[in-house]
Formats: structure tokens, sequence, C-alpha cells
């Protein structure tokens, strides 16, 4: 499976997820590109995007990208706090479909 790390998401974290191809927004040269295009871009060649943004899924009909899109709910976005969530990050991978949202909620206060 292809994922791509969103922006806010430690590019670490795909140490983590050595059994797939990951790359990260910043190293593909796409900082600061707004959700929508991104997800354009994205769908031509991955097949997730992993990110903590709460909004992108208010914000964009994902119905219409050919991308899944799994969510992180954690108390931040540090690697510390993301990486107990890995057993359900990993799930949400193998069972997510494109054009849908997966959430993995750790307990996020807010």
């Amino acid at each position: 499976m292809k994922i791509l790390l969103d922006e806010c998401v430690p590019a670490r974290l795909a140490r983590s997820l050595s059994h797939h191809l990951v790359l990260a927004v910043p190293r593909r040269g796409w900082a600061g590109i707004g959700n929508g295009k991104l997800l354009g871009l994205a769908e031509k060649e991955l097949d997730v995007l992993l990110t903590v943004d709460r909004k992108l899924a208010k914000q964009q009909r994902l119905t219409k990208f050919d991308i899944a899109v799994v969510l992180i709910r954690a108390p931040s976005n540090r690697l510390e706090d993301i990486r107990p969530l890995l057993p359900e990050i990993l799930a949400a991978l193998e069972r997510t479909n494109a054009g849908t949202l997966t959430v993995v909620d750790g307990g996020d206060p807010r």
C-alpha cells in the first residue's frame, strides 16, 4: 500500500509502517498545498492519506477522490502520542477504501 503522511504527521512514523511504501507531503514538494489540491495530486499515485487534520473531512467531499483518508485523533501530533495507536492505525489501513474517511480515535480531549 502507498501511504502519504500529511504535513502535521511526524515523518518518523514511516519507520513503523515499514510494510508499506510511505511518503511525506514535504518530501514530495507538496507542503503548503490546500487539502483539495493535495487529495487530487495524491489520488493519482497513492492509496491513503494519513492525517491529523480534523477539518479535512468537513472541508472536502471525500467521495469524489480516489484515495482513502485515515484520520488519527490523538492528544497531540507528537510521535509519542501517535505511536500507541499504531495497532489501530495498521488495522484502519487494511480496512479503508478510496473515497472514505476512517477515524482512529486515541481519546483526543479536544
